[in-house]
């Protein structure tokens, strides 16, 4: 069996691991640098997740990397053109739990807009009284959904469950959905401007780097609500907080940052009254993570067979017949 390192193993997930693929390294937190390259340099097959990059100066040391195998949907912290020219196969989690994530959404969305942190901490001070804590409620609300892939759809069908009228954007439309949730594809400036609550559930790319930009928070419904559970780089944090500095934005609701690890940066955006942050823990449920592993160590038992993953990385090959999502200010 070719040698196969695992990275980023949270304590309780390394019998799994080691039950599966007993000869396998299996190394807990995030290694960088020199560091990455002495625990992964005999390794064929090495399982990451997502704060492990490996640009082409990682991977140019790795001579003996045949397969990198990711356990996220995302992949933008793997040189995947890098790996194509080295012959690298490359795997991703397609859905681990795309309903997980959608839930957190709704988790965010109540906790802050039923005033639940707010109500305990009142009743653990010994004031048993509701006022001061009138909420919000979802049903009648206008969500706008920004990409209605595996998570977006689970997110439309939890709204239609609230009674919420739904907007999406996508560059593909799912007629089914349209159907059995009443939900209507617009352009991203009508859903901009009408939705009451905005959700991202786009991956990072080029095109969508800071397509929520000053531009876009201008364009919002004053008092709107945006959602952020996909990657914190999809928006410009300055302009973020001068949303939330003049009331066009009423709150953030961020399970993830742009330079999450930079506390210096995200400070300010962290520490407003109006923004609720989480760190990264849409994905991190019981079944999402076996699941996650499951599917990881199935590309990887694919590849020592000689046969071609099921999850192998490639371009999408979906005919749309919508627009693709575009930044405003172009």
């Amino acid at each position: 069996m070719s040698s196969t390192v695992f990275l980023e193993v949270d304590a309780e997930d390394a019998p799994l691991v080691q039950s599966r693929f007993p000869g396998a390294v299996v190394h807990s937190g995030v290694l960088v640098g020199d560091a990455l390259i002495a625990v992964c340099a005999k390794a064929e097959a090495v399982s990451c997740f997502i704060h492990t990059q490996f640009p082409k100066e990682i991977i140019a040391k790795l001579p003996k990397l045949k397969l990198l195998s990711t356990r996220s949907v995302g992949f933008d912290h793997i040189d995947t053109d890098a790996c194509k020219a080295r012959g690298i196969t490359v795997c991703n989690v397609p859905d681990y739990g795309s309903h997980v994530i959608a839930e957190h959404v709704f988790a965010l969305l109540l906790s802050t807009l039923r005033h639940i942190p707010e109500a305990d901490k009142k009743v653990e001070g010994g004031t048993f009284d509701y006022h001061g804590l009138r909420g919000m409620a979802l049903r009648g609300k206008t969500i706008g959904i920004v990409g209605t892939g595996k998570i977006g759809k689970n997110v439309a069908k939890i709204a239609h469950g609230f009674g919420m009228k739904i907007l999406a954007v996508d560059r593909c439309r799912i007629v089914e959905l349209e159907k059995s949730c009443d939900m209507r594809y617009v352009s991203l400036p009508e859903l901009l401007c009408t939705s009451d609550i905005i959700t991202l559930h786009i991956p990072e790319s080029k095109e969508t780097h800071h397509l929520i930009d000053a531009r876009a928070f201008a364009s919002m419904k004053p008092g709107a609500i945006l959602v952020n559970t996909a990657r914190g780089s999809l928006i410009d944090s300055s302009a973020m907080l001068k949303a939330l500095e003049s009331g066009t934005l009423a709150y953030a609701l961020l399970d993830v940052l742009e330079h999450e690890q930079n506390f210096t940066e995200n400070k300010e955006l962290i520490g407003h009254p109006h923004v609720v942050t989480t760190p990264h823990i849409a994905f991190y449920a019981d079944d999402s993570m076996h699941n996650m592993y499951l599917d990881a160590f199935q590309s990887i038992e694919q590849w020592q067979k000689g046969a071609v993953p099921e999850h192998i990385i490639a371009p999408p090959t979906v005919v749309c017949d919508l627009p693709p999502v575009a930044k405003l200010s172009t």
